[in-house]
């Protein structure tokens, strides 16, 4: 079995004291191994790229969740409308208005999480939070309601060092921000998702209050981004 079964079962245990939910990151990774994991009781799956979630999607059991944690396109989006659970890294009001515009022919609401950018390199997407409180500003007092998406949380990735007080100092943040708007509600805008923390740095989010982590090598193993799915 090319899945970790041990290591899953501990991730699970740790998070079980949280009450948070783990995000199985399946990207380049064959059906036969999400299979694998959805046998243990599985059941939310993240995928990076619109036509290998598609596919994937169409050939694996209807109950799972799938979440697409990859930069999305305006014009990939009605790919993935008809089914999607969750999009992660929405960075972008047209986008929001776009998946808005694609839930609406599917007669479903597409729950969504806001990127913001809480790393200090350049080579994350996200918004700032002046932005931040833009789209959250325009999500809320549109004079185009935007009634077939909900922002369901906020989302965010630390840097890549291993500086464990940056990392938690940009959980920290990222919190902050997250504790400011949690008091908003309106149909559309309903956070309670804070999503941070991958393979690396997930048992610092953790402590610093995320509720959704995305792991994927402690899982699956090494990916091989040569392999056609």
């Amino acid at each position: 079995m090319a899945i970790n079964e041990q290591q899953y079962t501990e991730i699970k245990e740790k998070l079980s004291a949280y009450n948070a939910t783990l995000v199985a990151v399946s990207k380049t990774k064959p059906v036969e191994d999400i299979q694998a994991l959805y046998a243990l009781e599985q059941r939310d799956f993240g995928e990076n790229y619109v036509q290998e979630l598609t596919e994937k999607q169409s050939q694996l059991p209807a109950d799972i969740c799938w979440h697409f944690i990859g930069h999305l396109q305006s014009n990939k989006v009605r790919y993935i409308a008809p089914f999607v659970h969750l999009i992660h890294g929405v960075d972008d009001f047209k986008l929001l208005k776009e998946i808005n515009k694609q839930a609406v022919k599917h007669n479903r609401v597409v729950d969504c999480l806001l990127q913001v950018h809480i790393a200090q390199e350049e080579t994350k997407f996200g918004l700032s939070d002046e932005e931040l409180e833009e789209v959250i500003n325009e999500v809320t007092n549109s004079t185009s309601p935007l009634n077939n998406i909900c922002i369901k949380g906020l989302m965010g990735m630390a840097s890549n060092t291993g500086d464990t007080d940056k990392i938690r100092a940009e959980f920290r943040h990222l919190r902050a921000l997250f504790d400011k708007y949690a008091a908003l509600s309106t149909p559309n805008l309903q956070l309670s998702i804070l999503s941070m923390g991958m393979s690396s740095d997930y048992t610092i989010a953790l402590e610093e209050g995320s509720t959704m982590v995305r792991i994927g090598s402690l899982l699956f193993g090494a990916r091989d981004y040569n392999k056609v799915i």
